[in-house]
């Protein structure tokens, strides 16, 4: 049975292990470590499997109609699972309680060559009512374009 909890120890400790696991996906160091970091502050929540963290959200508040999904990461047994979907679950019920309008996250846009990994999260993205709202061409540098995606919260009048 999981079941999704706020984390407010260790933070940085799961996050780090957790995203050193996904080789396919993070592979500099540098990231990882900044991400462990960054999280100690935020607001994280991890979905539990007995007294395991099968993944984790870490979310960055962006004042006063934003909450943006700065990682969110799950052990690769867990992958295809739901651990997902309850992680994004919690991650929109927490941007609502603060009154948000729209959850907002960003990935590797598509760069032309075979990367099945990042076919599969903007995918899981647009399944789970996400919008593909921009490219950001260099942001994390030529190599590396970031896609934005936006989620509305509330309904569009």
């Amino acid at each position: 049975m999981q079941e999704t909890v706020e984390i407010t120890e260790a933070k940085g400790a799961i996050c780090r292990a957790i995203m050193s696991e996904l080789t396919d996906w993070f592979t500099n160091p540098d990231v990882i470590e900044a991400c462990a970091d960054a999280v100690e502050a935020l607001p994280m929540f991890g979905c539990m499997e007995a007294d395991t963290v099968a993944g984790f959200v870490a979310l960055h508040p962006h004042p006063p109609a934003a909450m943006e999904v700065l990682v969110i990461a799950t052990r690769r047994r867990y992958h295809r699972s739901g651990v997902g979907k309850r992680l994004l679950a919690a991650a929109e019920t927490f941007a609502r309680s603060a009154d948000c309008k729209l959850l907002t996250v960003k990935t590797l846009a598509p760069r032309g060559k075979d990367e099945p990994q990042y076919d599969r999260t903007r995918t899981f993205y647009d399944r789970n009512g996400f919008i593909r709202a921009e490219i950001f061409p260099t942001l994390w540098g030529e190599s590396d374009p970031c896609l934005f995606f936006v989620k509305p919260l509330t309904s569009i009048n």
